[in-house]
């Protein structure tokens, strides 16, 4: 399994972007679809995650700003952040976990300057 994230950029403080990963495979029966963060001298910590489901989690730090939503058709997860904040600034890995294995994506940059 392949996750190709793409979407990432630089952008100011309440603006938007839409991160996406496309998965090589299927996702339908994936058990969950995720969003992680790492920002520089920081641990990776979870985002957003979807299970096969429709289960939801936030971050609390992103709740009420962040959207996580999949395409099972287009074997696709997607991130719609708004209100984006200085501190949201990382690199953002898609995650799948899938048959209790967990495959990671190559990560895309996000810069929100003040």
């Amino acid at each position: 399994v392949q996750l190709q994230a793409s979407g990432g950029g630089l952008v100011q403080a309440g603006g938007s972007l839409r991160l996406s990963c496309a998965a090589s495979g299927s996702i339908f029966s994936v058990d969950v679809m995720g969003w992680y963060r790492q920002a520089p001298g920081r641990q990776r910590e979870l985002v957003a995650s979807i299970t096969s489901g429709g289960t939801i989690t936030y971050a609390s730090s992103v709740k009420g700003r962040f959207i996580i939503s999949r395409d099972n058709a287009k074997n696709s997860v997607y991130l719609q952040m708004n209100s984006l904040k200085p501190e949201d600034t990382g690199v953002y890995y898609c995650r799948e976990l899938r048959s209790a294995t967990i495959f990671w994506g190559q990560g895309t940059q996000v810069t929100v300057s003040s």
